[in-house]
């Protein structure tokens, strides 16, 4: 009688809401939009200049990355093995285990050097930050494209803003949800982070800390995920 081994458990995130409760989520998928600015226009001018960067351009857009279920996380550091690593500042709706909604704040964190050989590689040598607070979506459905979307980056202990629009910049939760249905993928515990906006020029993101805060004017509130970029020792061999 062959003896399986144990499963191991699903990667957990927990979410505090505005009325005080928590929720949490067993990750079972992570996909990462890219290319996902509401004008399609404006995106096939990025996927231009990408391309004269060496990023090979995606066969449609807006594109879909599958990432590990496990580099969805919770955390105030993220280990590079290199200087050439960098976040962007997303929301990321979540499906909790009763099918509700959640919205938060998310920073998927690249690996640009390693994005010139294929973004789906780059997408998975790093985690996608998650905050550790979240909305109802449908608390905010109304005013989605109201609500900010903000990053910074840290040097030497200086803050410098990098990124600042609003998710009218982006293509809303609710085509996602369609995609996501369409294809089977509506199930608890997906994570879908919403691709980004558009980067300062002259400001460095290779940076030493990011922070993302994702606002709503309506009521002032703010959820943010920050953490550290803490490079690896060098290898031995």
């Amino acid at each position: 009688m062959t003896t399986q081994p144990p499963q191991s458990p699903r990667p957990a995130l927990t979410f505090a809401l505005p009325d005080g409760s928590t929720r949490q989520v067993e990750v079972v998928q992570v996909l990462n939009a890219g290319y996902a600015g509401r004008s399609q226009e404006d995106v096939a001018a990025h996927v231009a200049e990408l391309a004269e960067l060496g990023v090979p351009a995606p066969s449609v857009t807006p594109a879909l990355y599958p990432v590990a279920p496990y580099l969805a996380q919770q955390t105030g550091r993220v280990s590079v093995q290199h200087g050439r690593t960098s976040g962007e500042a997303e929301w990321a709706l979540i499906v909790a285990e009763d099918g509700e909604l959640l919205l938060t704040a998310a920073c998927d964190h690249t690996d640009r050097e390693l994005e010139v050989h294929g973004v789906a590689w780059s997408k998975n040598a790093g985690p996608d930050v998650l905050a550790a607070r979240a909305w109802r979506l449908a608390d905010v459905a109304a005013r989605l494209d109201e609500l900010t979307l903000r990053a910074w980056v840290t040097h030497d202990g200086k803050e410098t803003e990098l990124q600042s629009g609003t998710l009218a910049e982006l293509l809303p939760p609710a085509y996602w949800v369609e995609v996501l249905r369409e294809r089977g993928g509506l199930v608890p515990g997906t994570v879908l982070i919403s691709g980004t906006i558009p980067m300062t020029d002259g400001v460095d993101q290779f940076a030493d800390r990011w922070r993302v805060e994702l606002g709503d004017p309506a009521t002032g509130d703010i959820i943010e995920c920050s953490y550290d970029v803490v490079p690896m020792p060098e290898p031995i061999g």
